[in-house]
């Protein structure tokens, strides 16, 4: 198994949990912004605890990163990590033929 499928595989393990999966929404709809921690485990409705673990997690897993600001945690979803996991599970869908997946950019638009 290469590098890149074990870190695909623990990203989405990251993903396969309900609290992380809503974190993770959370966090890449606050954009560059982010959020603290306590912002966090309040809009899950999670004891900061358990929260903590789960943010761990996900940061281990290359989908988010943490930035201290004094007593407090800010986290913010890493873009780049989210794309290189899309791109993994992306990489060989066309199979040669560009019209196979065409229509997956207008899925993925951002909508205002």
């Amino acid at each position: 198994m290469s590098e890149q499928q074990n870190w695909a595989i623990d990203a989405l393990q990251a993903l396969g949990h309900d609290t992380r999966l809503s974190v993770f929404r959370m966090l890449v709809i606050a954009g560059s912004a982010g959020l603290m921690a306590g912002e966090i485990a309040q809009g899950c409705r999670v004891p900061a605890s358990t929260m903590s673990h789960h943010l761990a997690i996900l940061e281990r897993s290359g989908l988010a990163t943490a930035e201290r600001e004094s007593r407090v945690i800010r986290y913010r979803a890493h873009f780049d990590g989210m794309r290189r996991l899309l791109a993994f599970l992306m990489e060989d869908c066309c199979q040669g033929d560009p019209l196979v997946c065409a229509d997956l950019f207008e899925l993925t638009v951002c909508k205002s």
